[in-house]
């Protein structure tokens, strides 16, 4: 009878990884429910433990900014998923908006992060050294879409990447942070497929729009 072969050893590196990676899921969960004021060290050390939050982290204020990096580092590698190489500039950006709009659907954990934090005037964000150029990426890729497009005729002349970004997120934004009361006040239910799907398409629609080359300049 064969002995069934041992798993590989997980190396010092992996576990480290591993530990950090679990403890910023739950200090999600914490940060996101009760916002930086409201969140407790003690709390998260129940599904966790106190010394490696401190050993890793060093303390609340660390563990917050961990958490802040990652879920935009997510966002943006998500982004990084969706081919910008086929059809005209029009239809990829198209994909990239639905994209978008989708993945704060699924993720609403980034919008009331980036809420907190902006209850606490972008403070610990500007802590984050890398952040800015962690998140250039995108503003590059937005660019090159919106040069390709008016090569092609398609889009208007200046405009600007970063306020392209702005409006995309705003609008993608809007559908998780102000779903309850939207709801509450208009009796509709923003969160199904079907209502994430519709509204995914509405918002692609609402920047194609604006970035379109007007008729009487064709």
């Amino acid at each position: 009878m064969n002995t069934p072969a041992k798993p590989p050893r997980r190396s010092h590196a992996q576990a480290r990884e591993e530990a950090i990676e679990q403890i910023i899921d739950i200090a999600t969960a914490e940060f996101v429910e009760k916002g930086l004021a409201g969140a407790r060290i003690d709390e998260i050390a129940g599904k966790a433990t106190k010394r490696k939050i401190y050993y890793y982290f060093g303390g609340k204020d660390e563990l917050y900014r961990a958490v802040l990096e990652r879920a935009y580092l997510r966002m943006r590698a998500s982004e990084n998923t969706v081919d910008l190489s086929e059809g005209t500039a029009s239809e990829a950006l198209r994909r990239l908006i639905e994209h978008d709009v989708r993945y704060h659907s699924q993720h609403p954990e980034l919008v009331r992060l980036v809420m907190n934090e902006n209850i606490h005037r972008g403070e610990h964000l500007r802590q984050i050294e890398t952040i800015r150029e962690k998140n250039q990426p995108v503003i590059d890729v937005l660019r090159k879409v919106i040069d390709r497009g008016g090569a092609e005729g398609e889009f208007r002349a200046g405009i600007d990447p970063v306020e392209l970004h702005m409006n995309i997120s705003a609008l993608a934004f809007y559908n998780v942070s102000n779903q309850y009361t939207f709801a509450h006040n208009f009796g509709i239910d923003m969160t199904s497929p079907e209502a994430v799907s519709r509204r995914a398409s509405q918002v692609a629609d609402i920047i194609l729009a604006w970035v379109a080359r007007p008729v009487s300049e064709n």
